[in-house]
């Protein structure tokens, strides 16, 4: 597993990483909803991340790591601990063997690491374009849109674990990867960087590319809301969970189930409401709290079981609740 270690958690004043306190979350994730962090980094180097580590553990507190906030809801009470929110923003480009591998820290958008690939004649990540996220984040649920996950373009990446601050180089079998899925999941560790590996290309090929990343783009404002929202609520059936039938498979997807029960556009609790392109996407309309949202999905999720006999699960990270507040 382990390819290098090293510990990192010794540094100079000067470089030592500021930790804030009370720090408003609702601007920082797509819902744009939910209190205060308690506690608040924002570490610019893998060292200051060691250090923020450190902090946590000498203090007991609990640690979130945050992204571009695109798949949690905050508590409107907020988080009563350390949000770490990494800005390890550096992009590398590499070639071996002919092969072109870029390497990207946890704090770059996937949509400004596809750009600067495209910018220089790379492809492959475009098949991701309009998601929004961190490579942080998409690593951690195995970033996916149709056929197409994450882990398909990842070599290698470092880690940091959680309680001993040493940075651990991995491969991809380490993330053990599914539909998402990851090791960092049981968040023991927390992503500094990844590796991808992917094509370079002549300048018509990377226009097209660059083209497809438009129109991929286009595709999802059509289908999907853009703004507001944490995209898909809950998460798909697992096979086992359901018995409805369609073409001879299990009926896993849970928006089918929702937009039976007739959602869509019309169910709606304060500000909250069931977005009228999607019957598995939440959105605020301006003054919704975390508690409206939570009130809405639980009556999606009671409205489900009246009709199926199931409760879906949300695949959205519900953060900061004192106690779980869906079925």
């Amino acid at each position: 597993m382990d390819i290098t270690n090293q510990n990192i958690t010794n540094s100079s004043p000067q470089n030592f990483v500021e930790i804030l306190h009370n720090i408003t979350l609702a601007d920082k994730n797509w819902f744009g909803t939910g209190g205060c962090a308690k506690f608040y980094a924002q570490p610019r180097s893998a060292r200051q991340f060691a250090q923020a580590l450190d902090y946590a553990r000498a203090h007991n507190l609990e640690i979130f790591v945050l992204g571009q906030g695109a798949n949690i809801l905050i508590s409107d009470e907020g988080f009563d601990g350390l949000v770490i929110h990494p800005q390890l923003n550096d992009i590398t480009i590499s070639e071996s063997n002919g092969d072109i591998f870029v390497t990207a820290g946890a704090g770059v958008t996937i949509h400004d690491l596809i750009i600067h690939c495209l910018h220089n004649n790379i492809i492959g990540l475009e098949e991701f374009a309009g998601i929004p996220g961190t490579v942080g984040g998409s690593v951690y649920i195995n970033l996916h849109y149709f056929e197409f996950l994450l882990e398909q373009f990842i070599t290698n990446a470092h880690v940091i674990a959680k309680d001993s601050g040493i940075i651990c180089k991995v491969n991809p079998d380490w993330f053990k990867f599914g539909y998402n899925q990851s090791t960092l999941l049981e968040k023991n560790h927390y992503l500094v960087s990844a590796t991808f590996k992917l094509k370079k290309v002549n300048d018509l090929e990377a226009a097209y590319a660059q083209g497809r990343r438009i129109e991929i783009i286009r595709h999802r404002e059509k289908r999907y809301p853009s703004k507001f929202t944490c995209g898909s609520f809950f998460r798909n059936f697992h096979p086992d969970e359901v018995t409805l039938m369609s073409n001879n498979k299990k009926m896993i997807h849970v928006a089918y189930y929702l937009d039976k029960i007739g959602v869509k556009g019309v169910l709606s609790v304060g500000d909250a409401i069931v977005s009228y392109q999607h019957a598995n996407m939440l959105v605020n309309k301006g003054n919704a709290t975390s508690t409206d949202i939570i009130m809405l999905a639980r009556t999606m999720q009671e409205l489900v079981q009246k009709q199926y006999g199931i409760i879906p699960q949300p695949e959205c990270q519900l953060i900061g609740f004192k106690e779980y507040p869906l079925l």
